[in-house]
């Protein structure tokens, strides 16, 4: 019995399609996560159930939802941190507490609409991840640090799919008017981010350049994000982006493009997809942030599983809080969670 996350979108959709085609015994599993509307929710992805012939059974996570991960998330901006929810929504909710809830209800395994696919290393007695087979699309970064025991109980059947070919095959079978639009990077918020700290306390403070000059005042750390530009409120006679913030003294640091470029970051947090990964040090090609091309880089781990990521050319906009995935080739190595980046490497 495998259990498919069902979120109402078509890549979800076509997922359990593909299984039920396949002759495997499947259910729809809907994890409530939103305070908002949630009958509404839950009708749509009845009428997708319905459609397909499968049952819906539905876990009610708001509550997890809201302590794992919406606070993780304001928590990250408190620190002036940019964070990446879906990251450690993946590992502690969607193949955590819905994986649990799957085999509760009898499920061997969960299926989710990932582009990414996982295989089995008879060599290495590993599950290893990879890259799906779509170039635009693929999610390998947003599921880097899942264990063992959730990838060995994940299926990501779209793995070897081009999302084009995938809306093609849905439209075909009429599903695509069932399904929802495509899902927003930060599922859980309409619109602006910014929203969710409207009534948290945020105080404004100064804008500092590099070079130690007050130019202005921000409106809260929220606000803010390593190489942002529009916005500053400052006219300083030449374009100046945020290089840094600064928690402690409440402080938004400026300065120009040539500022925002390091050659080297800092991890905390390590995680090696498999444990035959682990080496002292190694070359890797490393993505900084979901939408960055991988680059070459020497990764040195460190004492308290740090590690550090010397880049073979400067990085722009290395961001504390967002997640370094280290790979080799299509293959997943691991990754952890950037705390600070530097201008030149710090002693091997």
């Amino acid at each position: 019995m495998i259990a498919v996350a069902l979120s109402g979108g078509v890549d979800s959709t076509f997922c359990a399609y593909l299984l039920r085609r396949s002759g495997k015994d499947i259910f729809g599993l809907f994890a409530l996560l939103s305070q908002n509307d949630p009958e509404k929710e839950i009708a749509r992805i009845k009428e997708i159930c319905r459609a397909l012939k499968i049952d819906l059974k539905i876990a009610d996570l708001r509550k997890p939802f809201q302590e794992k991960i919406i606070a993780y998330f304001k928590d990250s901006y408190r620190k002036g941190l940019t964070p990446n929810p879906c990251i450690i929504c993946n590992r502690e909710i969607k193949f955590g507490l819905l994986l649990e809830k799957a085999k509760e209800l009898g499920a061997e395994k969960l299926a989710t609409g990932h582009y990414a696919r996982v295989l089995f290393n008879e060599k290495n007695g590993c599950y290893e991840l990879y890259k799906g087979k779509d170039p635009s699309k693929e999610q390998s970064y947003f599921l880097a640090i899942l264990r063992q025991d959730q990838l060995a109980q994940s299926i990501f059947p779209l793995g070897d799919w081009r999302k084009e070919d995938v809306i093609k095959e849905v439209v075909k079978l009429g599903l695509f008017n069932l399904t929802s639009p495509e899902s927003q990077e930060i599922c859980f918020v309409k619109g602006d981010y910014r929203e969710l700290f409207k009534a948290e306390d945020f105080p404004p403070g100064e804008i500092v350049t590099v070079d130690g000059r007050i130019v202005g005042r921000h409106k809260g750390l929220f606000a803010y994000t390593i190489g942002q530009r529009r916005g500053l409120g400052v006219r300083l006679g030449r374009p100046y982006y945020v290089v840094a913030l600064d928690p402690e003294k409440n402080r938004v640091i400026i300065g120009p493009k040539k500022a925002l470029k390091k050659q080297a970051l800092k991890i905390e947090k390590v995680h090696f997809i498999c444990e035959a990964y682990r080496q002292s040090e190694f070359d890797a090609l490393v993505r900084i942030r979901y939408r960055h091309k991988e680059t070459p880089a020497k990764v040195f781990l460190r004492d308290n599983d740090a590690a550090e990521v010397v880049f073979k050319t400067p990085q722009q906009a290395i961001t504390p809080g967002q997640f370094a995935v280290f790979y080799q080739g299509d293959k997943v190595l691991g990754g952890g969670e950037i705390v600070s980046a530097y201008e030149t490497k710090s002693e091997n």
